[in-house]
């Protein structure tokens, strides 16, 4: 029984620090976003290609930790069981959220927060299709990448160390917010919100699938459809 108990007192260590590293990898550079004035300077493609292969990296580092713990991804939500059903559930919760993330953001701006500053632009296509094509895998793989990154990997390993479900849901949601300064004090705030909706929709749902539809068709709306129509 000592023994039972010291392998899993040593297990949770060892998620802790794999938590640690794992915050360390991602914190600082999502945290420079708010610094990031200059951010705009630098042509759509090039902050496209740099977010895939940031994501892709750490969804790759992800799925070598599950690996080392022999963890399947059903772990972080990513289970095939009633695909299509829960497709049309994100699809569904969607327009709400899109509603939802247009009215508070538009409140506080009204109220004085920040709006988006310069950096963001970088983030939007120019009107070649090229760059459209280069938006709508970026949505894709942002949206798959995040959702395992922030509801899937985290949400499970802050749950496992503090042993409490609810922080662990606003511990995620914080983090995920901390990466978007670039679009200003209301920008943050309305994506801490849609990020706490997601992470509600996913341990609600007990899956990734309806979130990740959620994420792309907001960031869609926001990157590709908005300019578009804009233009």
């Amino acid at each position: 029984m000592q023994d039972e108990a010291h392998a899993g007192i040593l297990t949770r260590r060892q998620e802790l620090a794999e938590t640690g590293v794992f915050l360390l990898l991602i914190v600082p550079s999502m945290a420079l976003s708010f610094l990031a004035e200059s951010r705009g300077a630098l042509p759509f493609p090039v902050v496209a290609a740099s977010t895939i292969l940031r994501d892709a990296g750490l969804v790759a580092l992800i799925l070598l930790l599950l690996s080392r713990a022999r963890q399947p991804v059903a772990a972080v939500g990513w289970v095939r069981r009633d695909i299509g059903q829960e497709i049309l559930v994100g699809l569904a919760l969607s327009v709400p959220v899109l509603i939802g993330a247009a009215l508070l953001v538009a409140a506080l701006r009204t109220a004085g927060l920040s709006r988006p500053r310069t950096g963001a632009a970088g983030l939007l296509p120019s009107s070649g299709f090229g760059d459209l094509l280069l938006a709508i895998v970026l949505v894709t793989v942002v949206a798959v990448a995040e959702e395992t990154i922030f509801r899937g990997y985290l949400i499970l390993r802050f749950k496992s160390v503090l042993q409490n479900r609810a922080w662990a849901v606003l511990l995620s949601t914080l983090v995920f917010s901390v990466g978007h300064g670039y679009e200003g004090g209301a920008g943050v705030l309305t994506v801490g919100m849609v990020g706490l909706v997601f992470a509600v929709v996913y341990e609600w749902r007990g899956s990734l699938v309806a979130p990740v539809v959620m994420h792309f068709v907001v960031n869609f709306v926001s990157i590709v459809l908005g300019p578009l129509l804009r233009r």
